[in-house]
């Protein structure tokens, strides 16, 4: 017998913020999507999403890949087909990395940042970093198989002080 609950399907994540004064560095944000494998959810990830790739099977890709915030509408975008992903994977953790090519640049540094996560028109969750604004890098959500097959979507706002390599091997690991 099939499950009635169809859970997360597809998900759209959209960050934007606005470019940094004349002037100063520009800030470079980056959506990064951790793919864990059903047997070792908390192990290292089977494989990352990140700026200028997309998953193997191409279930989850990044449309929009800003460096600076200039421009109109979205700076970053990507799409997590769930519903297509491979049994072998259970768990997908979805963060965000400041890039720090020129001097430490934290959350709370950046001007209007806002991300949006939804699945067709309806808005998932939100969030705009002020709870971490210490952090140069935070995870936001993850999405957990059940044993139906179909996807939950779990809140998961956390700070963390790493550069975006260090990030992406931390971002997994389970909370204590």
């Amino acid at each position: 017998m099939s499950s009635f609950n169809k859970g997360i399907r597809k998900a759209d994540v959209a960050l934007k913020w606005d470019p940094n004064p004349l002037g100063a560095p520009a800030a470079d944000l980056d959506i990064v999507a951790g793919v864990y494998r059903t047997d070792d959810p908390y192990g290292e990830p089977a494989y990352l999403v990140h700026f200028g790739s997309r998953s193997p099977d191409g279930t989850i890709t990044l449309h929009r890949d800003s460096k600076t915030g200039q421009g109109f509408g979205t700076d970053e975008q990507m799409t997590l087909e769930l519903d297509r992903l491979s049994q072998e994977y259970g768990r997908v953790v979805l963060g965000v990395a400041i890039q720090q090519r020129e001097g430490r640049m934290e959350f709370g540094d950046i001007h209007r940042t806002h991300l949006r996560l939804s699945e067709g028109y309806t808005e998932l969750l939100t969030d705009d970093f002020t709870t971490v604004e210490r952090a140069t890098a935070a995870t936001v959500a993850e999405f957990v198989r059940d044993s139906d097959g179909s996807w939950d979507l779990h809140e998961t706002v956390r700070g963390f002080d790493a550069e975006p390599e260090e990030f992406t091997r931390l971002m997994g690991v389970r909370q204590r």
